[in-house]
């Protein structure tokens, strides 16, 4: 007699296989140690951008081998998940659905038999816990605390449980006491699969504010290099016209060539000048519009001068100013001999 195999079974593989064939973001995902309450509501939260499968890992071969795809890829994607489930998304790419399956996770208190994902430090610290017998309990599992202002305090940083090593008795209780969760339940990504490339969480645990900061400074030094070599596009031409255009100005101008654009240039460097010169000489060999232009280039000028808080030394200073001062033109013929 042959054994067939049980009509949920198939039920099972031609929804794996429907989701595998879709295409878009496929992932395996860990569901080991989540409660089936938690497990629920997760799904129902995700159940409009993700499709979340929970199979034996034999039976979603079958269905990624009837979906044409190689099994040796999904044999690969399952690494180390206990408990691996099926996601398929068509909405997110394999760095958006890491992101959101990274928000299902949470801290929960260790219980005996779990094992800590990394060392776990108890700082020294005021807890805030009222006194009690919670002093007591702390120093019999290695953590030094007392008594102190009213409140229990942590003596110095203690580590409580070294990577690797298995939780045992009330450990996890107490550190849970002080704020600590360090078993993180959650939807756990292994990898995903995506237009025939695989992708595992370290290439997609990425902080995309530090990423987009690189990218704008590599697409800045980029666009410096590009115009600085004068490779010609069209985002660096308006750039190294502009550049051109102003370098174009100033040889002009130091070759004292004549234009309508250079010209207002002379004409404001001759009429500052002219008042250079007219600055020196005496009032009485200035008409009324010269004394009236030196007169408001000596008001912004003015205007434009910080304001010195008088000393005691000042008057002696001002009276040697006024004894080294020569003497003023008397007039044109003084100033050209």
């Amino acid at each position: 007699m042959i054994a067939k195999a049980a009509p949920w079974k198939h039920g099972t593989i031609s929804k794996l296989t429907e989701d595998i064939s879709r295409g878009g973001t496929l992932a395996i995902i860990d569901i080991h140690g989540i409660p089936a309450g938690a497990m629920l509501g997760m799904r129902k939260t995700l159940r409009e951008s993700m499709s979340i499968r929970v199979a034996k890992k034999k039976l979603m071969n079958r269905a990624w081998n009837e979906a044409n795809l190689d099994t040796k890829i999904l044999d690969e994607m399952y690494g180390n998940a206990v408990q691996p489930a099926l996601v398929q998304s068509s909405k997110y790419d394999s760095f958006a659905l890491f992101s959101e399956l990274k928000k299902t996770e949470a801290g929960r208190a260790a219980k005996p038999g779990d094992v800590a994902p990394q060392d776990i430090i108890v700082e020294k610290q005021d807890t805030g816990l009222a006194p009690g017998p919670i002093v007591g309990d702390l120093n019999s599992i290695g953590i030094p605390a007392k008594i102190m202002k009213g409140s229990v305090h942590i003596q110095k940083d203690t580590v409580a449980i070294k990577e690797g090593e298995t939780f045992e008795g009330d450990l996890g209780m107490m550190l849970s006491k002080l704020g600590i969760n360090p078993i993180v339940t959650g939807l756990k990504l292994i990898s995903t699969y995506e237009n025939g490339t695989k992708f595992t969480p370290d290439i997609l645990d990425i902080n995309f504010d530090d990423f987009r900061s690189e990218v704008i400074g590599a697409v800045s030094a980029t666009f410096n290099l590009a115009c600085n070599i004068s490779w010609l596009t069209k985002v660096t031409m308006p750039t190294m016209l502009t550049k051109a255009a102003s370098e174009a100005m100033n040889v002009a101008v130091e070759a004292g060539i004549m234009t309508d654009k250079t010209l207002p240039i002379f004409i404001g460097r001759a009429n500052a000048s002219m008042l250079g010169l007219a600055s020196q000489l005496d009032s009485s060999a200035l008409d009324d519009e010269l004394a009236s232009q030196l007169g408001a280039a000596a008001t912004a000028a003015a205007a434009t001068t910080p304001v010195v808080e008088e000393t005691e030394s000042a008057p002696a200073e001002a009276e040697e100013e006024e004894e080294d001062e020569p003497e003023e033109f008397g007039g044109l013929g003084d100033l050209f001999g």
